[in-house]
């Protein structure tokens, strides 16, 4: 049965009030634009996007084992060797932690430099979700994507078993 054959069939057609059917087709165009406009905003080159179904949290905070008091980053040993942890700089950006060896602490910005969005550490590696850019967690060099270079360095230092900004 056709769409109009359809609406016939409601009573819709020569009638005032839309059919149930129409409303509910504009109901799904209008969640679909909704879907697709979010989902474009989060690669935009703001510099904090988030990837689809992320929670803006997500990634950010305090990293695991973080002395909230101390202005420490993360301990060291809360990052784990040949991976990475997420952070959150002391200016409130999203950063990365990795000890690509034991005890060698090496920070690097976690947004992505093809459109900004926020990368995360998953093992040797580290993701963006927005578009598959992927990253080495020992000193952020492209492994393979779309991003245009590496991840920018950020300095830290260690300190009594925590890493510091700086």
């Amino acid at each position: 049965m056709s769409d109009l054959e359809q609406d016939r069939a409601d009573g819709a057609v020569g009638s005032a009030a839309p059919s149930r059917r129409t409303v509910l087709r504009g109901v799904g165009a209008a969640t679909l634009g909704a879907v697709a406009v979010g989902a474009f905003a989060a690669c935009g080159s703001g510099g904090g996007g988030v990837a689809p179904g992320a929670s803006a949290g997500s990634g950010g905070g305090a990293a695991p084992g973080a002395s909230a008091g101390s202005g420490g980053l993360a301990k060291v040993a809360d990052i784990p060797v040949g991976g990475a942890i997420s952070a959150v700089s002391p200016d409130g950006k999203p950063i990365i932690l990795a000890q690509p060896t034991k005890g060698t602490i090496v920070g690097m910005s976690a947004i992505c430099t093809h459109l900004g969005c926020t990368v995360a550490p998953d093992g040797a590696k580290l993701v963006c979700p927005c578009h598959g850019s992927v990253y080495k967690a020992a000193d952020g060099s492209n492994v393979s994507g779309p991003a245009p270079r590496p991840l920018a360095a950020v300095a830290v230092r260690v300190a009594n078993g925590e890493v510091f900004a700086g």
